[in-house]
């Protein structure tokens, strides 16, 4: 049969704008089951790395912190596998890190250094007047500078909820941890919670 009489020439998708969008979708589709679907049953990728463990509510508070700022939107969290990138920040992320992290912190957008190795590179005083006004360390940078998180205290109250909601996800917090939740970051500030946060970013993949 010649292509002008076929039911599904390449004529006839290409100028079906509906037709055209079904099959891109099919195909869509299926490419995910093949390479997606198969993710969630290693357990490379779903269980996490030896000496992962959950941010503890400091931690948490600061990544809370990290997040509502969009520190993600100039640093990214993820090294590649190419010798310039592992040269530069060191092993290359695997995904055992991240199993706790909702959402994750990967992608590509790097105004500013990958921080995925962050953790114990710079001191807490370090990051403290990185933090406050980033030019005082890094004459050049041209990250905003975040003074407010010195003078601004972590909500306590709301950690325990959002710790139970990271367990019904998956983040293994027991009873006693939730309920500690509230006086562990009692009297902290943001930029401490924040410090915190950086300082175990990538320590458990030596």
């Amino acid at each position: 049969m010649s292509n002008n009489n076929s039911s599904l020439s390449h004529e006839k998708i290409e100028t079906n704008n509906f037709l055209m969008i079904v099959l891109i979708l099919v195909v869509l589709l299926a490419g995910g089951m093949v390479e997606i679907v198969p993710l969630f049953f290693q357990k490379s990728t779903t269980e996490p790395l030896q000496g992962v463990k959950p941010y503890t509510a400091l931690q948490l508070a600061g990544r809370d912190v990290y997040t509502r700022e969009g520190c993600y939107n100039c640093h990214s969290q993820m090294i590649r596998p190419f010798r310039a990138e592992t040269l530069r920040y060191g092993h290359y992320s695997v995904a055992g890190e991240s199993v706790y992290d909702h959402p994750f912190q990967w992608g590509s957008k790097r105004t500013g250094p990958d921080l995925a190795r962050v953790g114990s590179k710079y001191s807490d005083e370090w990051h403290r007047i990185h933090l406050t006004n980033p030019r005082d360390v890094v004459p050049e940078s041209n990250m905003p500078a975040y003074p407010w998180l010195g003078q601004t205290m972590v909500d306590e109250t709301v950690m325990a909820s959002h710790m139970t909601a990271l367990r019904t996800v998956g983040v293994p917090y027991t009873d006693e941890q939730i309920a500690k939740a509230a006086e562990e970051v009692k009297g902290k500030t943001e930029l401490e919670a924040t410090i915190a946060y950086l300082q175990v970013l990538g320590l458990a993949l030596k």
